[in-house]
């Protein structure tokens, strides 16, 4: 209507109280975050790379596999706990590391992590955020969270954001090694991406030597740098961005504690092997060697189940709590874990089985 004040991002006015549906509809959060977003920050958020086939299908893999329910297990409900390299969490649902969340929320990163503590989820925080990595560590300080960490240009500044991170409390490292150049976003070409006035990298000098969008996706990891920022940050290593079983075994004689199979929630390249698809390869290759995690495309508990069942120790969602920070702040961030965990352990109990940290193989087989 003309005159109508616009929402601000993350308001909610009175007609959305207590009209929450009684499950989780992602669709509709979506289409919320849309009327509430700038059009070139939902773009942002929502675009894949080139043709975005990968974006697409990367929801509808895990649903290229098919639950095998066991019955008469007297299973009827499960507890969702699990430890990731060995930090406890309430659930194997943990936040995908996103850049920009100051975009979404003026609380950006620190309303998020309140979020995921409140689930009790691990969060990942990324390099590209708009608190500095010290400030959203500081934040609901009871969860544990983990930093990702792009290789940028400067290689002294990278090193120092691993040093950073060490000794900010953070319980690992994340080396996000699929972006050897940025994907071409035509979304964000199309409108000329740049963040808002007022919004900056907080992890990066405010004068000088500050790394541009281009430099953060430019600079090439190798697999030397495994166990070198691993001593750097004195933490142990996780690689995200692994799609094939060869790379991750690399990894993992490198010295990576952890592999995560992603696609960059379909970003980089496309079309690309889906994250569904590229797991139980991934999980063949390295065995009980280290433990695996997987992201693209989760949007059910049954997706989550799936890829426990493959093999993964947890999975990571990425654009869901997007919508929820964009939605509803640290409350909408609580609200897409804490539902997509119940619907987790509903089809679990479903399925006969008891424990999110051994989920039996033959629980999924693929669609015929």
């Amino acid at each position: 209507m003309p005159g109508q004040r616009r929402r601000a991002v993350g308001e909610e006015t009175p007609e959305d109280a207590g009209h929450e549906p009684p499950y989780l509809d992602l669709g509709a959060l979506e289409d919320r975050a849309r009327e509430l977003l700038p059009a070139d920050v939902f773009d942002y958020y929502a675009g894949g790379a080139e043709t975005e086939t990968t974006l697409r299908e990367a929801p509808g893999a895990w649903r290229s596999w098919r639950l095998r329910p066991r019955v008469l297990t007297g299973t009827t409900s499960v507890p969702l706990a699990t430890e990731l390299l060995g930090t406890p969490v309430r659930s194997p649902i943990g936040v995908a590391p996103w850049a920009y969340q100051g975009m979404a929320h003026a609380d950006g990163e620190l309303a998020t992590a309140r979020g995921a503590a409140a689930a009790g989820s691990l969060m990942t925080v990324s390099t590209s955020a708009t608190h500095a990595l010290e400030e959203v560590a500081a934040e609901a300080t009871a969860t544990r969270k983990w930093f990702q960490l792009y290789r940028l240009h400067s290689g002294a500044h990278t090193d120092d954001l691993a040093r950073r991170a060490g000794a900010a409390g953070y319980t690992a490292l994340v080396l996000t090694v699929d972006l050897p150049l940025l994907g071409r976003r035509r979304r964000d070409l199309r409108h000329d991406f740049a963040l808002p006035t007022g919004l900056r990298m907080a992890n990066h000098p405010a004068d000088g030597d500050r790394p541009s969008l281009q430099d953060l996706a430019t600079a090439t990891w190798t697999f030397d740098d495994i166990a070198r920022f691993g001593d750097l940050s004195g933490l142990p290593v996780v690689v995200k961005g692994v799609l094939r079983g060869d790379d991750a075994a690399r990894c993992v004689r490198a010295g990576a504690s952890a592999v995560w199979v992603s696609t960059h929630g379909g970003r980089q390249v496309d079309p690309a092997v889906a994250s569904a698809h590229a797991l139980p390869e991934v999980v063949d290759a390295v065995g009980e060697e280290v433990e695996v995690y997987a992201d693209g495309g989760v949007r059910t508990g049954s997706d989550v189940l799936t890829a426990l069942a493959l093999g993964a120790r947890a999975v990571f969602v990425g654009r869901p709590t997007i919508w929820g920070l964009a939605t509803g702040g640290a409350d909408g961030v609580t609200r897409v874990l804490t539902a997509l965990g119940e619907e987790l352990a509903h089809t679990m109990a479903l399925c006969g089985v008891d424990d999110v940290r051994s989920v039996p193989r033959d629980t999924v087989v693929p669609a015929r």
